[in-house]
């Protein structure tokens, strides 16, 4: 049986004075039509425009042809189509589709002011190239790169989307904090063996909470996982209660992050934490008891059979004091 589609024309917000619609038929065809859904997401949520309010634009302004928004646009837009290389913009910068997103009105490139540049609506690598590697500081008298991020002003732009898209606050919210391998593939600056993840690569630190980003901020592998989250937790806990004095924080994390500073700083703050620990010695004869149990479980049921057992325990030396432990007797049909 032939599928029918009765709908063969979808609208999206218009472009200026331009209809937007989408059609399956003749005219010039574009393989990413589907950014016309981030845009629509764009025009309710802001997100790309809240981000480029964090720069300064110190360009002369009867010289600019793309505002810091459009440029902004145009980047971001670009890498989540898979467009990640800058070279890649001296051929999308002729897109029509490409010039939508970024919010052109001229979309073909017709009243560009040089003659080289006519066709061409968009930015090309060069532009691109000094909005990215700007200094943190620039003036007017800086030749090049005058448009400068303010990383601070990026880092709060995260957590207010995360603040406003709560109609009221909640009672209790759950911070995860993890890190992941950004795999290398040449002799970029920072490069360093991974032994974990045994590859050349970052090691970014991320900061969600349920499926949104607090922080994502890339650092070099060769430091320990935990590294600089505590001053990340601060941050963002005190933008938090700030707007939610009476909210519940929890911290959620692996192994990796079960440090005395970590765990020192949300006992002080009033902050509470779930995290992982590694197993030791010690612990497995904790535990023990509760092993034997689950082992006599499952060969008596011949089920996955789950003990759990709820303890005070100190390091040795590197805690400063008890901490409540929960440990899982697990026997398998592998196996404890």
């Amino acid at each position: 049986m032939i599928t029918e589609c009765t709908q063969k024309t979808f609208a999206f917000h218009p472009l200026y004075r331009r209809e937007v619609l989408v059609q399956f038929q003749g005219g010039t065809l574009t393989s990413d039509a589907g950014a016309l859904l981030l845009r629509e997401t764009e025009k309710r949520l802001g997100i790309i425009e809240r981000f480029a309010r964090c720069f300064t634009d110190y360009r002369k302004p009867e010289w600019i042809e793309h505002t810091v928004y459009s440029l902004v646009s145009q980047r971001v837009y670009g890498l989540a189509l898979g467009y990640e290389d800058l070279n890649d913009h001296e051929q999308l910068r002729r897109d029509p589709l490409m010039a939508v997103l970024a919010e052109k009105e001229d979309v073909e490139g017709e009243k560009r002011r040089q003659e080289q540049d006519k066709g061409k609506p968009l930015a090309g690598k060069s532009t691109l190239n000094r909005l990215e590697l700007g200094g943190e500081q620039a003036s007017e008298q800086e030749r090049y790169k005058k448009i400068v991020v303010d990383l601070e002003a990026v880092d709060k732009a995260l957590v207010d989307y995360f603040l406003d898209s709560y109609r009221r606050p909640p009672r209790q919210i759950v911070l995860d904090v993890d890190t992941t391998d950004d795999l290398l593939y040449g002799n970029q600056e920072g490069r360093f063996f991974h032994g974990y993840y045994r590859d050349y690569c970052y090691l970014p630190l991320y900061i969600f909470c349920g499926r949104q980003v607090l922080c994502a901020r890339l650092r070099r592998s060769n430091i320990d996982a935990s590294a600089g989250c505590v001053e990340e937790l601060e941050r963002i806990v005190g933008q938090i209660r700030g707007r939610w004095p009476k909210v519940r924080i929890v911290i959620r994390a692996d192994s990796g992050f079960c440090r005395e500073a970590l765990m020192v700083w949300c006992e002080r703050n009033e902050v509470d934490y779930v995290l992982g620990l590694a197993k030791n010695a010690r612990l497995r004869e904790e535990i023990e008891p509760e092993m034997k149990r689950a082992q006599a479980r499952w060969q008596k049921t011949g089920r996955a059979a789950r003990v759990f057992a709820d303890f005070m325990y100190q390091t040795l030396e590197s805690w400063s004091r008890s901490r409540r432990v929960v440990g899982k007797a697990e026997y398998l049909d592998k196996g404890e």
